[in-house]
């Protein structure tokens, strides 16, 4: 894959920077292959909560998602939960959504995260919040996905507010989006990534994806299409721990595949939850060997513990320098 100009690529963390830039882009821009993992902020005013539940994925992953109010429901702030994981030695990929925050309080966000030394961020949507547990909350939604991704990336290159106010110094950001694959048809077109590239992405984490034939096929139209020189493609991956839980994943989750083999597995197997650690493992695998793919993105969220030994077993960190 192709690297940005490091001596001027503001979330490469090599000038001015120091050691407080983000390792998640100077591991991706040397062309090894990353793996990233999710967790979701305590129900909890204690940062020793957000610590324990962190925990597990230290030292494993090379960088955490904190997810932002996923599921339209109320969590600790992302923001501080994310600092509270830099401050124990966790690199974090801060999650921000359109949902709750006018276009003012997301340009302070990322201010302040930047301030505070978080470098990777992730630009959604957000749920709608009829989907949480407080269905009468209202949305915001001022900006648009693709309206976050322009105005941090005009923060971090140009040094301005969409205002046309200049920042003293402007947030070191390396800026990730998310993408659902698929299967592509003859006549797709990427336009929806390539849109988001062209609004300054940096990086792709995508929905679950148990195929690796599809994954090879909707890789290589990115690639035909460039966008594998320009965007560093994560694919999402977690260990599923029943052909129950496969079914529901298949039938509920927009955008994910899981094929009859795979259900045909778990359901074969004596110990389900085993069985399907094992498959994520033989995934990541597979994953590694379809060029453009630039890593994985590991999500479990009922089995937290287990991330470890799955990225163990995968060979996925083996065998390369540590990053300061």
């Amino acid at each position: 894959m192709a690297s940005p100009d490091a001596e001027n690529d503001p979330g490469n963390g090599t000038t001015g920077n120091g050691p407080t830039g983000s390792k998640l882009a100077r591991l991706l821009r040397t062309g090894t292959f990353a793996v990233t993992a999710e967790t979701v902020p305590p129900l909890s005013g204690e940062a020793a909560s957000m610590v324990g539940r962190a925990a597990p994925l230290k030292g494993a992953a090379d960088a955490v998602n904190v997810t932002d109010g996923a599921g339209a429901r109320s969590h600790m702030s992302a923001l501080a939960a994310a600092a509270i994981l830099l401050a124990e030695g966790i690199e974090p990929i801060l999650q921000f959504t359109c949902r709750d925050r006018n276009r003012l309080a997301l340009q302070a966000d990322l201010m302040g995260a930047s301030a505070l030394g978080i470098r990777n961020i992730l630009c959604l949507r957000g749920d709608d919040p009829s989907a949480g547990d407080q269905p009468d909350a209202r949305p915001v939604f001022d900006l648009d996905t693709r309206a976050l991704i322009s105005t941090a990336a005009q923060m971090r290159d140009e040094g301005v507010l969409p205002s046309g106010r200049a920042l003293e110094a402007p947030p070191r950001l390396f800026i990730g989006v998310a993408d659902s694959p698929l299967d592509p048809p003859p006549d797709w077109r990427p336009e929806g990534l390539r849109a988001k590239a062209d609004c300054g992405a940096d990086f792709v984490q995508t929905q679950f994806c148990f195929d690796p034939e599809m994954v090879a096929r909707y890789i290589g139209r990115l690639r035909g299409e460039g966008l594998t020189e320009r965007l560093f493609v994560l694919i999402g991956i977690g260990p599923i721990p029943s052909a129950r839980s496969a079914c529901w994943m298949r039938e509920n989750l927009y955008g994910v595949e899981v094929p009859d083999a795979i259900i045909e597995r778990l359901e074969a197997a004596s110990e389900p939850r085993a069985e399907g650690r094992r498959i994520c493992v033989e995934l990541i695998q597979r994953f590694r060997e379809i060029p453009g793919v630039a890593g994985v993105h590991i999500m479990a969220p009922h089995d937290p513990e287990g991330i470890p030994a799955i990225i163990e077993e995968s060979g996925a960190t083996k065998g390369r320098p540590a990053l300061a």
